[in-house]
């Protein structure tokens, strides 16, 4: 069986997607959860200029992401296709936190063959340098671009803010589990 180049986002996909919501909670005295958040931009879920919240968000980055807590099954099934894929973490995170990401990394035992923080969201050309065969992603216009642009799959993990239409090759998972089942049974039993 040949290998595939596997491409996955880090936040709100290999992390949960609740990630950001108890520092936001603590810093801007609110008490959100995931439910609430119905736009990717988390401005609209509450009230603080965007301004205000990027000068935030600067500062608190590095400490969020060090804390970010990994996804119920994402270590088990991550570690399973490592032995037979190439995994590459594509990120709109920035070279500012590379450190941080780095070291998360190594805390959650997660293996890979290459990291990639592009410090914006259009992941297209990153996805296109690395011959990726299929991508898994949180954010709504990324997955619906980036399936449509490359013509490859992509499994959008689904949130409250991501529920837009989707194109048909944006399958939507609920979890790891269910990202590992369409991989085994959609994806590489076709494949092959």
């Amino acid at each position: 069986m040949s290998n595939y180049r596997f491409g996955i986002d880090i936040d709100g996909t290999v992390t949960c997607p609740t990630s950001l919501l108890p520092h936001i909670n603590k810093a801007f005295s609110c008490n959100l959860v995931l439910d609430d958040i119905k736009e990717y931009d988390l401005t609209k879920a509450f009230p603080v200029s965007a301004e205000d919240f990027y000068k935030w968000f600067k500062i608190a980055e590095p400490e969020i992401y060090a804390t970010s807590p990994i996804q119920a099954d994402a270590h088990a099934i991550l570690t399973k296709w490592k032995k037979e894929h190439e995994i590459y973490f594509i990120s709109a995170r920035g070279d500012n936190v590379r450190d941080v990401t780095l070291q998360w990394f190594i805390e959650q035992n997660i293996q890979y063959d290459h990291i990639e923080l592009i410090g914006t969201h259009n992941k297209i050309q990153t996805v296109k340098n690395h011959a990726i065969d299929i991508f898994f992603e949180d954010k709504h216009d990324n997955a619906v671009s980036i399936a449509e642009e490359l013509n490859i799959p992509v499994l959008l993990f689904n949130t409250p803010y991501n529920q837009q239409p989707v194109p048909n090759r944006v399958i939507r998972v609920n979890n790891w589990l269910e990202a590992d089942a369409w991989i085994q049974y959609s994806f590489l039993s076709k494949k092959t």
